[in-house]
């Protein structure tokens, strides 16, 4: 059991509500908004680039911009979630098969539910 002199030092919530607040959209919740739109645009050169025959080069490099925005993508959201600026089920869409498009959808879902654009 923790001294009373430790138990004082602790910051405790006044009410269990204090615990478990609602995210509100700051100002990483912008930057992941943009960073989701801009993985969107990578994601839509990729699938041309590989539609197109005999872009194999193209291809690739489209793929590592794609691949390596994703997780900068995921761990941007990842931080938004963790400082409470974004939702969980921001990440949630952001890592289903459909990736940035499920993170654009989520965005805007969040927004309206909020009320408010980031």
């Amino acid at each position: 059991m923790a001294s009373p002199a430790q138990s004082a030092s602790t910051p405790r919530p006044e009410r269990p509500s204090d615990v478990l607040r609602r995210p509100k959209p700051g100002p990483l919740f912008r930057v992941v908004k943009i960073a989701s739109w801009i993985e969107l645009v990578l994601f839509g050169i990729l699938l041309v680039v590989w539609l197109g025959p005999g872009m194999e080069h193209e291809t690739f490099y489209a793929g590592m911009a794609h691949g390596i925005g994703f997780i900068v993508l995921a761990l941007l959201i990842w931080v938004a979630v963790l400082r409470r600026e974004a939702p969980y089920t921001l990440l949630a869409a952001t890592l289903t098969p459909v990736g940035p498009v499920g993170s654009v959808i989520a965005i805007e879902v969040i927004e309206r539910k909020y009320g408010e654009t980031a």
